[in-house]
């Protein structure tokens, strides 16, 4: 004969408690997205996001004849054009505030000012010591060797790839060119030739030179430069020499 408080402990409901368990360490045996599964939260969900209320807004339904069709489609509001234009046009980006790289805001580290020398780590004069004259508006930086001195001509280089020293020299009366800016290192389109029949060896393959604006513009700067460096006795042979490491050298523990 079962007695009342054998029935009433089967009856009787275990304590609720939690279905994740900790493993310890602040770890939980399920991950976030298994336990959003586990209590079935995607039903329960009443929020809508901008795309699904969007999504609702462009589609209605509408009502479908015949017996195997579902009664009833959901169809656009506004069709789709049925014809598309050959070229996409270019559009302002409008999502999330996005600018265009013409509208970044451009910075300068601290330690490189006009007239501060820096060692170039990239491109084919990578290693030699070049005067920095000014930013230019897409954020490059506009040095020189001078050419006389290292053979660095103007150049517009990323401020990423350089090391800023604490070696400056005095440009404060350097007059730049006007026209020294970044369209005027745009490069230049070299025309290649279209052979027709008997045209096979007239006229080669146009080269690139550099104009003569640009020997003019470099002779101007150099000359205005040179005269501050030779204000300093050691100043041109320190643009002249390369850096370079020797071992148990490391560039993070010296002082430039």
């Amino acid at each position: 004969v079962r007695t009342q408080t054998s029935v009433m402990a089967k009856t009787a409901r275990k304590p609720h408690g939690p279905r994740n368990k900790s493993l310890g360490g602040g770890i939980n045996r399920y991950s976030r997205s298994v336990m959003y599964a586990k209590r079935y939260a995607f039903k329960k969900r009443t929020n809508k996001t901008k795309i699904e209320k969007k999504r609702e807004m462009a589609m209605k339904e509408k009502p479908i004849g015949g017996d195997k069709n579902g009664q009833k489609r959901l169809v656009r509001v506004k069709k789709l054009p049925r014809y598309y234009p050959t070229e996409d046009l270019p559009r302002k980006l409008r999502s999330h505030g996005k600018k265009t790289f013409s509208e970044h805001k451009r910075k300068l580290r601290s330690t490189i000012t006009p007239g501060t020398v820096l060692i170039l780590l990239a491109g084919p004069h990578r290693g030699k010591r070049v005067v920095f004259l000014k930013q230019l508006d897409t954020g490059l930086l506009l040095v020189t060797g001078p050419f006389k001195v290292n053979g660095v001509p103007l150049r517009r280089v990323n401020q990423v790839y350089v090391i800023a020293t604490k070696t400056k020299v005095d440009i404060s009366g350097l007059k730049l060119p006007e026209r020294v800016n970044d369209a005027y290192f745009k490069r230049k389109q070299l025309s290649k030739p279209k052979h027709g029949e008997g045209e096979i060896f007239e006229g080669g393959e146009e080269k690139y030179s550099v104009s003569a604006e640009r020997i003019e513009d470099q002779k101007n700067v150099d000359g205005q430069l040179m005269s501050f460096i030779k204000k300093d006795p050691y100043m041109k042979g320190y643009l002249a020499s390369k850096f370079s490491l020797q071992t148990g050298q490391y560039p993070h523990s010296m002082i430039f």
